[in-house]
């Protein structure tokens, strides 16, 4: 597993990344949110030994990132925000290039396994400016996986792509997920990120402000739950009895025929609580949850302050 512990990374004096740890273990694919600037990059750049950190350490499967940084590079692969790709090299070879410095066996045959599983099989013989811009990016991730890494670090990998190339590495990344390997992806994207991440963190100025798994996350912010009632009978009558109800905190009317309504208790007391709306007369229409997403989450949290 991955133990993040306690790391700080300072520039002439400038926090960058102020004390942050967290763990992961296989299988986990971690949502890293911030800001530009928030130290997301730096706090990759950390555990992919790019940059040494000022204190605090990492260690993956026991090995320690400050102690055996050779050994961690050959049980990570690192996908850059910006990535470079050789002109006039093919597909193939560009993979090939990347699997001998590795020193992995039987190349040809992983070759294949990791354009079969990036969806590049037909682009194998194309010549790698050739590619489109998503295909460009699953190449790269294809360059990560050749050495069957433990740890993958994408650092904004949907940057530029469209929709369908987005929604195409999204289901690669939870694929990868699926097969065992910690993924850490770091993204603006944050709808998307709840899709396919079973765990989230969000950091703001080096400081890691929430981190758990997406609905702990999410109730954190949210630990009532805020139902929106359309209602086509009379509404004032209706707001009269939900606000004498022991379970709700607090009922605010939206429009001509809705109302707000923050509820305690669980779903049980939300059943029922529509049921005593319907034993009492008044016809609903609709009766919705409003669901918190890591967009609330992240604007509660975040002031959008940078160092």
């Amino acid at each position: 597993m991955l133990e993040v512990k306690n790391l700080h990374k300072t520039f002439g004096g400038f926090p960058a990344v102020q004390g942050i740890s967290f763990s992961l273990k296989p299988g986990d694919i971690f949502g890293f949110i911030g800001s530009n600037g928030a130290g997301k990059t730096t706090t990759i750049r950390m555990l992919a030994t790019l940059l040494e950190p000022t204190s605090g350490t990492a260690t993956l499967y026991g090995t320690d990132i400050l102690d055996n940084p050779m050994q961690i590079r050959r049980m990570i692969g690192y996908m850059p925000d910006f990535f470079g790709l050789y002109d006039d090299v093919k597909v193939w070879e560009y993979l090939d290039f990347f699997a001998s410095i590795y020193g992995v066996q039987k190349r040809d045959k992983v070759i294949d396994e990791v354009l079969e599983l990036t969806d590049l099989g037909i682009k194998k013989h194309s010549f790698v400016q050739s590619l489109s811009r998503g295909m460009q990016q699953r190449l790269c991730l294809a360059r990560c996986l050749v050495h069957d890494p433990k740890l993958l670090l994408l650092d904004e990998p949907a940057s530029g792509l469209d929709p369908r190339a987005r929604a195409e590495l999204k289901e690669l990344i939870a694929e990868l997920g699926r097969m065992g390997k910690i993924v850490i992806v770091s993204s603006h994207i944050l709808p998307e990120l709840s899709d396919f991440c079973n765990c989230v963190g969000i950091i703001e100025r080096g400081n890691l402000l929430a981190f758990g798994d997406v609905a702990s996350v999410v109730r954190s912010i949210r630990p009532t739950k805020l139902v929106r009632v359309h209602c086509i009978s009379d509404l004032q009558n209706l707001t009269t009895m939900v606000n004498q109800s022991s379970k709700v905190q607090k009922c605010e009317k939206v429009g001509d025929d809705e109302l707000l309504i923050e509820l305690l208790g669980g779903d049980d007391d939300q059943a029922d609580f529509l049921k005593s709306m319907v034993d009492g007369g008044h016809r609903i229409l609709n009766f919705n949850e409003d669901q918190a997403n890591l967009e609330d989450v992240f604007l509660k949290l975040t002031t959008g302050a940078v160092n």
